[in-house]
């Protein structure tokens, strides 16, 4: 009886729900209910197409035109249907849901639960999509708590995260309760209804329900699995929390934002035409323009926030934000479009904080690095798109990863004892054969390596996901076989303290109890790590800026979703926006000045040098120069081909402004005697030219 009661109770609430919202025939989607490969993500795209056409079309137009599309429609839908045997011919009604929250985390481990499991490890806690542990649950039924009423719509399935083992659930049941002892199963008819799961272990699968079905309790109960293997999965269920205002659990997880932004995900053609918007709105601080062209030909673009676009001001210092270099890691990108119009509307609403970076900062942010694999994970969606859909570039290259391996240069050159006399220990040269035409480099990473070479740039952050930490350089061990080793720079401390400065105003990376994103614990390490320490990769970004330019890089993984749905966009703006305005006034911090001659111009290429740490920077085409520094005094030394060396002691201090270090070179004896020399074709000068000379002078 009280299984009767249950089942009444859902279908009616149930149906009450279909009444309020006013669902129709025009209103359904279709949906695949399995991907055999990465192929199948087409056939995805065209299905979930017949969908969107469905919509009621505006009023006005041509009755004509619209016969003929409705016959085109209706010719789609029926070829759309033939293609869900799996659901045995029931169509499943169209309900945007969001996902609760198991991939992001919002699902805390105490919500999931399994009838069984092998060891804790195993356990429901590794259950969540796409995280990446080398396990996943392994169980014979899955249970979620929404901890409310929710109406949900769908379960996203995926298989083991492993490397050397294959499992994964091949179909399953959906039972629903209210109270977690009685349990109802989703029907088809009289019949349990059984939907069709995995048919490998990484490309994630969508099953949407006939009907939105509202319980507090979902359970997923596998029914077969990859007969070699075990019963092992990873999930994320979507559904509609139902308004409850008295809900505890819920009130405490939500964030809001008082920012009014546009809080959505952005095609190329809408993220082109979003920063045209900033632009219009800011003529007199942005900038648009492109650093060059994706493998597809989609421009590279980027916009500039300063008081005088367009011109490099003397002793104004450059600062550059990119993202999406792994185009299926979009968060960063979103982050990046929110960020410039933040920085825009409060320039205009005169706040004081934004308009001293604008003023006193050329700020460049560059939201796309790849924009084809962004197309690709974007025609999959938030929830197919998996852990590995369109991170590479369209050649397949990672383009993080794409940068000449300058550390085994330098390093070589310490080896040989080289360095400082014959090498120098910054702006280390690119191997020839890394220009060549033939050099296995995407377009892409040509682009920013153009573009990091032409601007001087100061500090740097590329924003990456998937995990909730900052990574400093280096990112390479100096050990060929070790895999992880704390392989730090000669500039570890202030490394250390940019990437804490942005880890530390994050809401969550330094938080004691959050849990964790996959297996590693950064919130003990401050929310930062040595990149060498986590996983060794060569030609990192990072290295590559750090060794080539005067650039400090910084890599920022923003969030465990990669691809967070885009209700989730207004949270994580307010996760990262102090950190990312923080660390920007981070490249005030240390010295700053000009080295000129007597004469007062600017000498370029001259050296900076600081006494105890291994490595310089140069001054920039007019002799403006920035040092990023800890607070402290510094002896600095200058040197500049030709011209004598100059040092004094220069001290910086714990407020964020940059102290002022300027420099003054006299020509050398040296350089004085060759110029006379050439002047006279390297002949030595005659009593009679001397006395000449000075008789001239005299007079």
């Amino acid at each position: 009886m009280m299984w009767l009661r249950t089942l009444l109770l859902l279908g009616l609430v149930g149906r009450l729900l279909d009444e309020c919202s006013g669902h129709s025939s025009e209103d359904e989607d279709y949906y695949m209910q399995e991907l055999l490969s990465r192929e199948h993500y087409q056939q995805v795209l065209e299905d979930r197409a017949v969908g969107k056409e469905t919509k009621p079309r505006p009023a006005g137009g041509s009755d004509s035109a619209s016969a003929k599309s409705g016959s085109k429609k209706s010719e789609k839908n029926k070829k759309a249907a033939k293609g869900l045997s799996a659901m045995d011919g029931v169509l499943p009604e169209r309900d945007d849901c969001p996902p609760l929250g198991l991939e992001t985390l919002k699902i805390d481990d105490f919500q999931l639960h399994a009838s069984s499991m092998r060891h804790y490890g195993l356990g429901p806690h590794r259950g969540r999509l796409n995280i990446q542990v080398r396990s996943a649950l392994l169980l014979q039924r899955a249970s979620v708590d929404a901890r409310r009423l929710t109406k949900f719509t769908g379960v996203v399935t995926q298989g083991r995260s492993s490397l050397w083992s294959s499992d994964w659930v091949s179909s399953y049941k959906v039972l629903l309760s209210n109270d977690s002892h009685s349990w109802v199963t989703l029907k088809n008819g009289s019949r349990d209804l059984i939907f069709s799961a995995n048919r490998e272990k990484e490309i994630p699968v969508l099953n949407l329900f006939p009907k939105p079905v509202v319980a507090r309790y979902i359970r997923i109960n596998p029914r077969s699995w990859y007969a070699s293997g075990g019963i092992c999965m990873r999930v994320e269920i979507m559904g509609c929390p139902m308004p409850d205002p008295n809900n505890y659990y819920r009130r405490r997880n939500e964030v809001t934002t008082t920012d009014n932004l546009d809080f959505r995900h952005h095609s190329y053609k809408e993220m082109r035409q979003l920063m045209k918007v900033v632009n219009e709105m800011c003529p007199n601080i942005t900038r648009i323009y492109n650093i060059g062209k994706s493998y597809n030909g989609q421009k590279l673009y980027a916009i500039e926030i300063s008081d005088n676009p367009g011109e490099h001001e003397l002793g104004e210092p450059e600062f550059r934000y990119t993202a999406g270099s792994h185009g299926n890691e979009v968060l960063g990108r979103e982050l990046l479009l929110l960020l410039m119009q933040f920085m825009c509307q409060e320039y205009l609403s005169r706040n004081t904080r934004i308009r001293r970076l604008v003023d006193e900062t050329r700020i460049h942010l560059l939201p796309s690095v790849n924009p084809d694999g962004y197309e690709k994970a974007c025609e999959a969606g938030s929830e197919l798109s998996g852990w590995s859909l369109g991170r590479w570039s369209q050649d397949g290259l990672d383009i993080h990863h794409n940068f000449p391996d300058l550390n085994s240069v330098l390093w070589e050159a310490e080896a040989r004892k080289w360095v400082p006399r014959k090498f120098h220990n910054h702006h280390v040269p690119i191997p020839d054969w890394y220009r060549s035409t033939n050099a296995t480099v995407a377009v892409e990473t040509r682009a920013l390596v153009s573009w990091m070479e032409k601007i001087p740039f100061v500090l740097g952050g590329n924003l990456q996901g998937g995990e909730l930490v900052v990574t400093f350089p280096f990112d390479r061990t100096r050990s060929v076989t070790a895999l992880r080793e704390a392989t730090p720079t000669a500039d570890d401390h202030v490394f250390r303290w940019l990437a804490f400065s942005y880890a530390s105003t994050h809401r969550l990376m330094t938080h004691a109890s959050r849990r964790v994103c996959h297996t590693d614990d950064f919130a003990k390490e401050d929310g930062t790590i040595n990149g060498a320490s986590w996983h060794t990769a060569a030609g990192s970004m990072n290295d590559f800026s750090y060794l080539h330019t005067n650039c400090f890089e910084l890599s920022m993984f923003v969030g465990c979703d990669k691809f967070p749905h885009e209700t989730e966009l207004p949270e994580e703006w307010e996760n990262n926006r102090e950190s990312l305005l923080v660390f920007m006034e981070q490249v005030h911090r240390g010295i700053k000045g000009v080295v000129r001659d007597v004469q007062g111009k600017g000498l370029a290429n001259a050296i900076i040098a600081v006494d105890g740490i291994n490595h310089d920077i140069r001054t920039a085409s007019d002799g403006d120069y920035w040092r990023l520094l800890n607070p402290g005094e510094y002896r600095v030394t200058v040197r500049a081909e030709g011209f004598s060396v100059s040092s004094k002691v220069c001290s910086v201090g714990y407020d964020i402004g940059a102290s002022r270090c300027d420099f003054v070179l006299g020509r050398s004896n040296l350089s004085r005697i060759k110029e006379i020399m050439q002047k006279f074709n390297k002949q030595p000068i005659s009593m009679r030219q001397r006395l000449r000379q000075r008789h001239l002078l005299d007079t």
